[in-house]
């Protein structure tokens, strides 16, 4: 997987927080390919539970853990797991966060009697608003994005580790191959317009029996 930190909300406040892309699957001890369910990889609830643990125990072993607030380790850790498909569009857009600062330039819309405005897209309705801040606390916000020296912004393990290439591409392979080999093997088959699907795989119900209405319930 890999892991990008991101520091910022929309509106430049405080938000340090970690996107990991993290494939769909495994290789098992043989080399081949087991992937998960499309939409469904590991329960998020123990997750979050176990990725805070693990965090909390990390702070103890650096020297800058004493820094943070004890306040903060007794809030719940927050994770959100959703399926992003091949990957592509989300290795595009985490991609430009390794570039890019906090604001560019064409979002700041006006510098007036010692005031900021600047346009942002809020996530929860996608609209665009804007805020307006005083130039200091303007600064204040940007400043608390600039990273501190060798910080490391973009870690990768496992499959997606340069020195797992090789142990990549054979993942790779075996996709390809189980793909051409279920096209040759298994046509595609037109589902029934209007069929009902199961609610929990998505799978067409297949009707087995129709039963009759009692008249009368058993003694």
């Amino acid at each position: 997987m890999i892991g990008v930190l991101h520091t910022w909300t929309r509106d430049l406040r405080y938000h340090p927080h970690i996107h990991y892309i993290v494939p769909g699957g495994a290789l098992s001890a043989d080399g081949t390919w087991r992937p998960s369910h499309p939409d469904f990889l590991v329960p998020v609830k123990p997750l979050a539970v176990l990725f805070r643990a693990k965090f909390v125990d990390q702070r103890h072993k650096t020297a800058r853990g004493s820094l943070v607030d004890e306040a903060i380790w007794d809030k719940d850790g927050v994770v959100h797991c959703v399926s992003v498909g091949s990957g592509e569009h989300a290795f595009r857009y985490r991609a430009r966060d390794l570039f890019r600062v906090a604001l560019s330039n064409n979002r700041i819309l006006t510098l007036e009697d010692g005031h900021v405005t600047f346009q942002y897209k809020e996530s929860a309705t996608d609209q665009r608003k804007t805020c307006t801040l005083t130039a200091q606390e303007f600064m204040r916000r940007f400043l608390q994005h600039v990273l501190p020296d060798r910080c490391v912004t973009v870690r990768s393990y496992g499959l997606l580790s340069p020195r797992n290439r090789h142990l990549l591409l054979k993942a790779s392979a075996w996709r390809a191959s189980m793909a051409t080999l279920t096209t040759t093997l298994d046509p595609v088959v037109p589902q029934p317009s209007g069929a009902p699907l199961c609610l929990n795989c998505g799978s067409i119900l297949i009707l087995v029996q129709t039963l009759r209405p009692k008249t009368r319930w058993p003694p």
